[in-house]
């Protein structure tokens, strides 16, 4: 699962992704409202954590336009504000859940839990492309009928590659999504997880599904 969180205080968006990291959530931060529009415009995101206040576009104008855009993930909104029409007005705007500063990370946590399981009852959990698929839930991949056992990293790879299947990732792309740094142009792990997967997922079949893009990175599609 891949969370957005939308937070101009630094120190507290960082607190809330090292916390999520440790549960085994994928976690990008956005510091003001633009860049979260933007970033929502760039990747696929299951949930999104977003604070009222924000520079450039606070929270409330950042959630109408993503719910006019009819993204579908559940947002839960963050603000130092508690009164009955400041929540009132946060979910009009099209948040699923409210959260008032400070709050303790164990209730943050059971929330984004609740709202990918609201989010997940909305959506197929099984990613398919050609004959393999990915339960997102159970975490178990098959391609024609064969089971297929992946690490957690292998899972996280090709969850990344269903989710945006026949768009192009850069080696960028990959790297900050499943290892949360930037790329180093100096190191070949992702060509090296790739062939992992690949290994596991083609290598036994006739159709190939992952592609490589010379000089910019991989699609998976059927070709």
């Amino acid at each position: 699962m891949r969370i957005l969180v939308v937070e101009d205080e630094r120190k507290v968006a960082q607190l809330i992704q090292k916390g999520l990291a440790e549960e085994q959530y994928g976690v990008d931060i956005a510091l003001d409202g633009e860049r979260g529009m933007s970033m929502s415009e760039s990747q696929h995101y299951d949930l999104y954590i977003v604070d009222v206040m924000l520079p450039k576009m606070n929270g409330m104008e950042l959630v109408k336009v993503l719910r006019h855009r009819q993204e579908k993930a559940p947002i839960l909104m963050l603000t130092a504000k508690a009164t009955i029409e400041d929540k009132v007005a946060g979910l009009d705007s099209g948040a699923d859940d409210y959260l008032t500063k400070p709050f303790a990370f164990e209730e943050l946590l059971a929330r984004v839990r609740s709202l990918l399981r609201r989010g997940a009852q909305q959506k197929s959990t099984i990613l398919t492309i050609a004959d393999l698929e990915l339960d997102t839930v159970t975490h178990k991949a098959r391609r024609g009928g064969k089971m297929i056992d992946l690490t957690a990293k292998e899972y996280a790879l090709l969850d990344y590659f269903l989710q945006n299947k026949d768009r192009v990732l850069t080696r960028s792309a990959i790297s900050e999504h499943i290892w949360d740094y930037n790329f180093d142009t100096g190191t070949n792990i992702i060509d090296v997880y790739i062939n992992h997967l690949r290994n596991k997922v083609d290598n036994l079949f006739e159709k190939k599904l992952i592609h490589t893009v010379r000089g910019v990175g991989y699609v998976m599609r059927e070709e």
